[in-house]
């Protein structure tokens, strides 16, 4: 139990330390207002195996003037346990054109492992996900046909408290906080290693066992490429979790 706390004070303090960094050095940042909606799916088609798939759509400009984002995950899953598993998988985003830059696609496997405890009165979720980013160049304000290539690191808590009762379980809401630092390597990267940190705070309710909300606040802070711009966004986020199990059940 130590070593997640510790794990978790790691992530904020080290999160919290970047922020503060940020006061010291000129920068410009831009503070945005969005809404983020997402849909995941988890299904089981066996014992060990799994697919993953998630579809995400963005808004900004005072949360829903603008369209932002696209972006979808898909992946294999192996499940070593009901509550350890190892993905392999695909995103495809899209960043809608704003009046700087044109509308650009981005290619980037990725692989993840994922883990989950169950105490008395709370639960803990995290995974650290390992990123490969094709991202399309963009030169005097126009899509290229070459890409920019990096790595990107991801880790993820996530403490889920119910509301009533010792577990989470359906017809509980729950109270949630969460943290992931994103952090940037490869050749092409000079200025922002730390890429960026999402900090959500909010309410969960599992309606069944198959169906799970997630309703709350998200504050997002990053670095640009160019190390100085910094975006730091408010964010709406209400998320759907959806669990399926295909997996043929014993006749007794």
């Amino acid at each position: 139990m130590q070593k997640f706390i510790l794990v978790f004070f790691i992530s904020f303090f080290s999160s919290f330390f970047v922020l503060s960094y940020s006061q010291v050095v000129q920068k410009q940042v831009e503070t945005r207002e969005q809404l983020w909606l997402g849909y995941f799916n988890q299904t089981r088609i066996s014992n060990r195996f799994g697919i993953w798939a998630d579809v995400h759509w963005r808004t900004t400009d005072d949360f829903i003037k603008q369209k932002f984002q696209f972006v979808t995950h898909n992946g294999l899953t192996y499940f070593i346990n009901d509550n350890v598993r190892l993905t392999a998988g695909y995103t495809y985003s899209y960043l809608y054109p704003d009046n700087v830059q044109p509308g650009r696609p981005e290619h980037r496997p990725w692989q993840q492992i994922w883990w989950r405890q169950n105490y008395n009165r709370f639960q803990t979720l995290q995974w650290l996900r390992f990123e490969q980013r094709f991202k399309r160049k963009v030169e005097n304000g126009e899509l290229t046909e070459d890409y920019n290539f990096n790595y990107r690191l991801r880790y993820n808590f996530a403490l889920n408290i119910p509301l009533k009762g010792n577990k989470i379980e359906p017809k509980v809401p729950f109270f949630i906080i969460m943290d992931e630092i994103f952090i940037n390597a490869g050749k092409e990267i000079k200025y922002n290693y730390f890429d960026n940190n999402r900090f959500f705070i909010g309410f969960g309710y599992q309606l069944s066992k198959q169906l799970t909300f997630h309703l709350g606040y998200m504050n997002l802070f990053q670095q640009e490429a160019s190390g100085y711009k910094y975006n730091n966004t408010n964010a709406i986020r209400f998320y759907v979790f959806h669990s399926l199990d295909l997996r043929r059940k014993e006749i007794k």
